[in-house]
């Protein structure tokens, strides 16, 4: 429950013993992984549509859930060698909070998992143009061995003579996992347009389903509690869902505050109270055993990739 309505908030339910344990001094936060996340949009004539995948259920983390294409640094995306284009890496460093070798490695991460996981390349053979149709079986050849580490993201591009755009990328939101969950991760979200000539495609083995859907029908379903997203997904799409255009949504990410948002947790006697700064709504009060996640289901009004 969140303001006394039911929605499709993700709450797993171990999370209130393990907030005890936290309180209680037995449990050791891990280090939280970066990581990055690419919300792809593209305009339709009812306004701009976000890419969205679906986790699978057997995911250990957030199984079930809605979510953008993205994942964690790879070591190699700091490499030098990565062909760039668009705003420095001082200016990056700058606006993610980072020295210049993480803000390398944060906006590589979120242009090769966008790669890997729907297709889409934010890359081209000069620093003003963009390839074109990426599904062909040599381009699958390259996005399977980067999947697989047997090649990195700089190589990748040496090999194909291609650029990495970090022009077509806007920094909207930071959010990193709470304290109490196993798996942490510090992760920028990106927005970024369909490059003209491209097309999603569901290229992830974490993913069983993925959707284009506009910001305002994604957060219709997850207020109606049929779509399960976590509280950076929902925050997202809402802010997303003032945006008339795509150009608009990488227009207005200039101006965005990326202060990490991490939720706090607390005990009040017996009730676990879980909030996140600024995000009023994702406010959980647990009295005692957690309920059961919410059940996953498709989202209205979304067509496939």
């Amino acid at each position: 429950m969140a303001n006394g309505q039911a929605n499709g908030q993700w709450y797993p339910p171990e999370w209130p013993d393990r907030i005890r344990a936290l309180a209680a001094g037995t449990l050791t936060p891990v280090t939280p992984k970066r990581a990055a996340t690419v919300m792809l949009l593209k305009d339709t004539g009812a306004g701009p549509c976000v890419h969205m995948l679906r986790r699978r259920t057997s995911m250990a983390f957030a199984g079930g859930a809605y979510a953008y294409p993205g994942g964690g640094v790879d070591p190699r995306d700091d490499d030098r060698a990565v062909g760039w284009a668009g705003p420095t890496r001082a200016w990056w460093a700058d606006r993610l909070g980072v020295d210049e070798t993480g803000a390398q490695a944060i906006v590589c991460a979120a242009v090769r998992e966008t790669y890997e996981e729907a297709g889409v390349l934010l890359a081209g053979p000069t620093g003003d143009s963009v390839v074109g149709d990426t599904t062909g079986a040599d381009w699958e050849a390259d996005r399977a061995a980067l999947v697989d580490r047997e090649l990195s993201f700089a190589e990748f591009l040496d090999r194909r003579g291609l650029v990495l755009r970090s022009d077509l990328l806007g920094a909207w939101a930071r959010w990193i996992t709470p304290e109490f969950e196993s798996r942490r991760y510090d992760t920028w979200f990106f927005v970024a347009a369909l490059p003209e000539g491209q097309r999603t495609r569901n290229a992830s083995t974490e993913a069983d389903r993925t959707v284009w859907i506009a910001p305002a029908d994604a957060i219709a379903g997850y207020d109606r509690g049929e779509l399960l997203m976590m509280p950076p997904t929902v925050a997202t799409l809402r802010g997303l869902a003032g945006c008339g255009t795509a150009a608009e949504a990488l227009a207005s990410a200039t101006g965005r505050d990326l202060t990490p948002v991490l939720a706090r947790a607390r005990l009040s006697g017996e009730e676990v109270v879980l909030s996140w700064p600024g995000h009023d709504e994702f406010t959980k009060r647990v009295p005692g055993a957690a309920p059961a996640p919410a059940t996953p289901s498709d989202p209205t009004g979304g067509a496939p990739a």
